[in-house]
């Protein structure tokens, strides 16, 4: 997979680990899935602001959508954007499933213990979202329904979600296009619907870049993106805060 020329930072996250950083409005993160079947749970908060967070229902009931791919946008709950899906070679990421918690791993995979397995242990998402989040002064009141990319979760007609194994194929990557300086957190550990039987989360690579010209476009072809992204705009051209 090439890199643009604007290249400016990577960063590789082992299956079951975490990261969180910031990325700067006019910079596109990539998210690599490295061997195939990684989940990558991610949120976003505003920088400055941190209150103003990703708002799922918003995301979702603006854009007429169960699903994440290229052409979304990714909401805030002040009706801005943080972002816009620029690429994606998934087809589909999960908005609905949330994280894994510690209860429900040991119930999957047992005990894996960092003073026997190290960095091997079976981490959940949510602690991996909660070491994260303490670094930025956030805690457990600050989690919010999260995106779960390269996770493929479909709905019947009656309403039973089903989780579809190998959706996440080696190099696929979804780029994200900041609008907003976000504070991103991201857990790499298994998608609480995952039906592998052993501890094996894949592992995810970051690749940041500048954004390239009308990277956007896709994305405001939906109105309310549109008006979301202008809300976006209009908040920097004011001086910043919230």
């Amino acid at each position: 997979m090439s890199q643009p020329n604007t290249f400016l930072w990577e960063e590789n996250i082992p299956g079951g680990c975490h990261w969180s950083g910031v990325v700067r409005r006019g910079t596109t993160l990539r998210l690599v899935d490295v061997t195939g079947g990684a989940n990558a749970a991610v949120l976003f908060y505003n920088l400055e602001e941190k209150l103003e967070r990703y708002n799922m229902a918003d995301t979702l009931k603006s854009q007429h959508t169960f699903r994440l791919t290229k052409g979304h946008a990714c909401h805030s709950d002040m009706g801005r954007i943080f972002c816009c899906i620029t690429e994606d070679t998934s087809g589909w990421n999960d908005t609905v499933c949330g994280m894994s918690d510690a209860d429900l791993i040991r119930q999957k995979y047992g005990i894996g213990r960092y003073q026997e397995l190290r960095n091997e242990m079976f981490r959940s998402g949510l602690d991996g979202m909660l070491i994260e989040l303490g670094k930025w002064g956030l805690g457990m009141r600050d989690v919010v329904p999260n995106i779960n990319f390269f996770s493929k979760v479909t709905s019947n007609a009656s309403g039973e979600l089903a989780f579809h194994s190998g959706n996440g194929k080696a190099g696929d990557h979804v780029d994200l296009s900041f609008e907003m300086d976000t504070i991103v957190a991201l857990s790499a550990a298994p998608h609480p619907l995952d039906p592998a039987e052993t501890y094996r989360p894949g592992a995810v690579s970051l690749a940041a870049f500048a954004t390239p010209p009308a990277a956007a476009t896709d994305c405001t072809r939906i109105a309310e993106n549109a008006r979301s992204l202008q809300n976006t705009r209009r908040l920097y051209a004011c001086g910043g805060a919230a």
